[in-house]
Protein backbone atom coordinates (compact mmCIF):
# COMPACT_ATOMS: atom_id res chain seq x y z
CA UNK A 1 0.00 0.00 0.00
CA UNK A 2 2.96 2.66 0.92
CA UNK A 3 4.58 1.74 -2.38
CA UNK A 4 1.52 2.52 -4.20
CA UNK A 5 1.04 5.90 -2.27
CA UNK A 6 4.75 6.62 -2.97
CA UNK A 7 4.37 6.06 -6.65
CA UNK A 8 0.81 7.64 -6.97
CA UNK A 9 2.48 11.14 -5.36
CA UNK A 10 5.61 10.70 -7.93
CA UNK A 11 3.26 9.89 -10.98
CA UNK A 12 1.88 13.13 -10.23
CA UNK A 13 4.79 15.57 -9.66
CA UNK A 14 6.27 13.88 -12.50
CA UNK A 15 3.47 14.57 -15.35
CA UNK A 16 3.09 17.92 -13.81
CA UNK A 17 6.63 18.77 -14.44
CA UNK A 18 6.33 16.90 -17.80
CA UNK A 19 3.50 18.82 -19.18
CA UNK A 20 5.06 22.03 -18.38
CA UNK A 21 8.90 21.25 -20.09
CA UNK A 22 9.34 17.58 -19.98
CA UNK A 23 11.89 15.65 -18.49
CA UNK A 24 8.67 13.23 -15.96
CA UNK A 25 10.63 10.46 -16.49
CA UNK A 26 13.29 11.40 -14.38
CA UNK A 27 10.86 11.45 -11.10
CA UNK A 28 8.50 8.91 -12.55
CA UNK A 29 11.24 5.74 -13.50
CA UNK A 30 13.58 5.99 -10.65
CA UNK A 31 10.75 6.05 -8.31
CA UNK A 32 9.23 2.42 -9.87
CA UNK A 33 13.01 1.28 -9.62
CA UNK A 34 13.06 2.63 -5.67
CA UNK A 35 9.19 0.78 -5.59
CA UNK A 36 11.12 -2.92 -6.33
CA UNK A 37 10.17 -2.97 -10.30
CA UNK A 38 12.03 -4.86 -11.98
CA UNK A 39 13.58 -2.48 -14.89
CA UNK A 40 11.09 -3.66 -18.19
CA UNK A 41 8.04 -3.67 -15.48
CA UNK A 42 9.25 -0.26 -14.10
CA UNK A 43 9.22 1.25 -18.16
CA UNK A 44 6.90 -0.61 -19.29
CA UNK A 45 4.26 0.07 -16.16
CA UNK A 46 5.72 3.84 -16.27
CA UNK A 47 5.19 3.97 -20.26
CA UNK A 48 1.24 3.30 -19.66
CA UNK A 49 0.85 5.87 -16.53
CA UNK A 50 2.71 8.20 -18.48
CA UNK A 51 0.85 8.23 -22.17
CA UNK A 52 -2.42 9.11 -19.91
CA UNK A 53 -0.94 11.71 -18.52
CA UNK A 54 0.45 12.71 -21.67
CA UNK A 55 -2.55 12.90 -23.48
CA UNK A 56 -4.56 14.81 -21.15
CA UNK A 57 -1.76 17.73 -21.64
CA UNK A 58 -2.06 17.28 -25.49
CA UNK A 59 -5.72 17.41 -25.32
CA UNK A 60 -5.33 20.54 -22.64
CA UNK A 61 -3.00 22.43 -25.13
CA UNK A 62 -5.36 21.45 -27.81
CA UNK A 63 -8.03 23.20 -26.48
CA UNK A 64 -6.19 26.37 -25.67
CA UNK A 65 -5.36 26.91 -29.11
CA UNK A 66 -1.40 25.70 -28.29
CA UNK A 67 -1.21 23.24 -30.99
CA UNK A 68 -0.69 23.95 -34.42
CA UNK A 69 -2.13 21.58 -36.35
CA UNK A 70 -1.57 23.30 -39.60
CA UNK A 71 2.08 22.28 -38.76
CA UNK A 72 2.39 19.10 -37.25
CA UNK A 73 -0.19 16.97 -38.92
CA UNK A 74 2.31 16.71 -41.61
CA UNK A 75 5.05 15.71 -38.65
CA UNK A 76 3.06 13.22 -36.93
CA UNK A 77 3.32 10.25 -39.43
CA UNK A 78 6.83 10.55 -39.31
CA UNK A 79 6.58 10.36 -35.75
CA UNK A 80 4.85 7.91 -35.91
CA UNK A 81 7.31 5.55 -38.26
CA UNK A 82 10.39 7.10 -36.26
CA UNK A 83 9.31 5.21 -33.35
CA UNK A 84 8.18 2.35 -34.53
CA UNK A 85 11.52 1.88 -36.01
CA UNK A 86 13.38 3.47 -32.65
CA UNK A 87 11.62 0.41 -31.00
CA UNK A 88 12.26 -2.25 -33.34
CA UNK A 89 16.05 -1.38 -33.58
CA UNK A 90 16.23 -1.16 -29.97
CA UNK A 91 15.95 -5.45 -29.54
CA UNK A 92 19.28 -5.43 -32.25
CA UNK A 93 21.69 -2.68 -30.94
CA UNK A 94 23.58 -1.82 -27.91
CA UNK A 95 22.48 1.31 -26.13
CA UNK A 96 25.43 2.26 -24.33
CA UNK A 97 26.92 4.27 -27.43
CA UNK A 98 24.41 6.73 -27.30
CA UNK A 99 25.18 8.23 -23.50
CA UNK A 100 28.04 10.66 -24.48
CA UNK A 101 26.57 11.68 -27.39
CA UNK A 102 23.01 12.37 -25.72
CA UNK A 103 24.64 13.93 -22.87
CA UNK A 104 26.35 16.06 -25.12
CA UNK A 105 23.81 17.29 -27.08
CA UNK A 106 21.26 17.82 -23.78
CA UNK A 107 23.74 19.67 -22.38
CA UNK A 108 24.07 21.67 -25.37
CA UNK A 109 20.28 22.47 -25.19
CA UNK A 110 20.20 23.27 -21.71
CA UNK A 111 23.18 25.53 -22.16
CA UNK A 112 22.24 27.42 -25.15
CA UNK A 113 18.34 28.17 -23.53
CA UNK A 114 20.17 29.64 -20.13
CA UNK A 115 22.87 32.18 -22.00
CA UNK A 116 20.01 32.88 -24.87
CA UNK A 117 17.59 35.07 -23.39
CA UNK A 118 14.77 36.04 -26.24
CA UNK A 119 14.75 32.28 -27.01
CA UNK A 120 11.63 31.32 -26.79
CA UNK A 121 9.78 34.27 -25.13
CA UNK A 122 8.06 35.39 -28.16
CA UNK A 123 6.22 33.47 -30.64
CA UNK A 124 7.69 34.53 -33.90
CA UNK A 125 5.80 31.44 -36.30
CA UNK A 126 4.44 33.17 -39.15
CA UNK A 127 3.49 30.57 -41.71
CA UNK A 128 4.71 26.95 -42.96
CA UNK A 129 7.12 27.02 -45.52
CA UNK A 130 9.01 24.19 -47.55
CA UNK A 131 12.01 24.69 -45.41
CA UNK A 132 11.13 24.71 -41.76
CA UNK A 133 7.76 21.99 -42.58
CA UNK A 134 11.05 19.63 -44.23
CA UNK A 135 13.17 20.69 -41.26
CA UNK A 136 10.28 19.86 -38.96
CA UNK A 137 9.44 16.42 -40.52
CA UNK A 138 13.09 15.44 -40.19
CA UNK A 139 12.97 16.32 -36.48
CA UNK A 140 9.56 14.59 -35.78
CA UNK A 141 11.33 10.93 -37.59
CA UNK A 142 14.24 11.65 -35.74
CA UNK A 143 12.84 12.67 -32.34
CA UNK A 144 10.32 9.60 -32.80
CA UNK A 145 12.67 7.17 -33.39
CA UNK A 146 15.26 8.20 -30.78
CA UNK A 147 11.97 8.06 -28.20
CA UNK A 148 11.61 4.45 -29.23
CA UNK A 149 15.36 3.59 -29.01
CA UNK A 150 16.34 5.19 -25.82
CA UNK A 151 14.35 8.28 -24.14
CA UNK A 152 15.84 10.55 -22.18
CA UNK A 153 15.81 14.32 -22.89
CA UNK A 154 12.97 13.78 -25.92
CA UNK A 155 10.83 16.28 -24.39
CA UNK A 156 13.98 18.57 -24.00
CA UNK A 157 14.96 18.27 -27.84
CA UNK A 158 11.42 18.50 -29.24
CA UNK A 159 10.59 22.17 -27.43
CA UNK A 160 13.97 23.28 -28.47
CA UNK A 161 13.41 21.75 -31.79
CA UNK A 162 10.11 23.35 -32.54
CA UNK A 163 11.57 26.98 -31.11
CA UNK A 164 14.67 27.04 -33.54
CA UNK A 165 12.91 26.04 -36.15
CA UNK A 166 9.21 27.14 -36.17
CA UNK A 167 10.16 30.27 -33.95
CA UNK A 168 7.40 28.94 -31.77
CA UNK A 169 7.61 30.24 -27.89
CA UNK A 170 7.81 28.16 -25.21
CA UNK A 171 4.16 27.86 -23.96
CA UNK A 172 3.37 26.98 -27.93
CA UNK A 173 6.74 24.84 -28.19
CA UNK A 174 5.69 22.61 -25.05
CA UNK A 175 2.23 21.84 -26.81
CA UNK A 176 2.91 20.99 -29.79
CA UNK A 177 5.73 18.83 -28.26
CA UNK A 178 3.75 17.09 -26.00
CA UNK A 179 1.11 16.16 -28.59
CA UNK A 180 4.32 14.35 -31.06
CA UNK A 181 5.81 13.12 -27.69
CA UNK A 182 2.05 11.47 -26.89
CA UNK A 183 2.37 9.84 -30.75
CA UNK A 184 5.80 8.08 -30.03
CA UNK A 185 4.66 7.26 -26.68
CA UNK A 186 1.59 5.24 -27.53
CA UNK A 187 3.95 3.21 -29.92
CA UNK A 188 6.35 2.44 -27.26
CA UNK A 189 3.31 1.58 -25.02
CA UNK A 190 1.97 -1.01 -27.76
CA UNK A 191 4.58 -2.66 -27.21
CA UNK A 192 5.28 -2.99 -23.92
CA UNK A 193 1.44 -4.24 -23.77
CA UNK A 194 2.09 -7.27 -26.43
CA UNK A 195 5.30 -8.11 -24.34
CA UNK A 196 3.59 -8.09 -21.36
CA UNK A 197 5.46 -6.11 -19.16
CA UNK A 198 2.64 -3.89 -17.52
CA UNK A 199 2.15 -3.72 -13.76
CA UNK A 200 -1.59 -2.68 -14.78
CA UNK A 201 -2.69 -3.51 -11.05
CA UNK A 202 -0.48 -0.24 -10.09
CA UNK A 203 -0.19 1.23 -13.34
CA UNK A 204 -3.99 1.99 -13.62
CA UNK A 205 -3.87 4.56 -9.96
CA UNK A 206 -0.86 5.82 -10.74
CA UNK A 207 -1.99 7.02 -14.78
CA UNK A 208 -5.49 8.52 -12.82
CA UNK A 209 -3.00 10.95 -10.60
CA UNK A 210 -0.80 11.37 -13.31
CA UNK A 211 -3.84 12.97 -15.40
CA UNK A 212 -4.29 14.86 -12.33
CA UNK A 213 -0.69 16.61 -12.33
CA UNK A 214 -0.92 16.96 -16.14
CA UNK A 215 -4.19 18.83 -16.17
CA UNK A 216 -2.46 20.80 -13.14
CA UNK A 217 0.45 21.28 -14.90
CA UNK A 218 -0.86 22.36 -18.25
CA UNK A 219 -3.19 24.92 -16.58
CA UNK A 220 -0.08 26.48 -14.61
CA UNK A 221 1.88 26.55 -17.94
CA UNK A 222 -1.12 28.39 -20.06
CA UNK A 223 -1.63 30.99 -17.12
CA UNK A 224 1.89 31.50 -16.24
CA UNK A 225 3.61 30.78 -19.78
CA UNK A 226 6.88 30.93 -21.14
CA UNK A 227 8.86 32.57 -18.04
CA UNK A 228 7.75 29.68 -16.28
CA UNK A 229 8.61 27.11 -18.96
CA UNK A 230 12.10 28.15 -19.62
CA UNK A 231 13.74 28.28 -16.17
CA UNK A 232 12.10 24.49 -15.39
CA UNK A 233 13.02 23.49 -19.08
CA UNK A 234 16.40 24.17 -18.43
CA UNK A 235 16.19 22.37 -15.11
CA UNK A 236 15.24 19.46 -16.80
CA UNK A 237 17.00 19.11 -19.38
CA UNK A 238 20.91 19.87 -17.21
CA UNK A 239 18.83 17.31 -15.09
CA UNK A 240 18.33 14.67 -17.72
CA UNK A 241 22.15 15.05 -18.52
CA UNK A 242 23.05 14.83 -14.86
CA UNK A 243 21.15 12.00 -14.38
CA UNK A 244 23.23 10.08 -17.59
CA UNK A 245 26.41 11.02 -16.05
CA UNK A 246 26.01 9.91 -12.90
CA UNK A 247 24.11 6.28 -14.25
CA UNK A 248 27.65 5.35 -16.58
CA UNK A 249 30.52 7.26 -15.25
CA UNK A 250 30.06 7.71 -11.44
CA UNK A 251 28.24 5.12 -10.29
Amino acid sequence: MWNLVFLCFAGFLASFVDSIAGGGGLISVPAFFIAGFSPYFALGTNKFAATTGSFTSSLRFARSGKVNFSVIKYIIPFTLIGAILGVKTVLLINQDFLYPLVMALILFVGAYSLFSKNLGMENGFTKVTKLNLALGILLGFTIGFYDGFFGPGTGSFLIFGLISIFKFDFVSASGNAKFLNFISNVTSLVVFAIEGKINYLYGIPIAIFMVFGANFGTKVALNKGSKLIKPIFIVMSLGVALKLLIENYIL
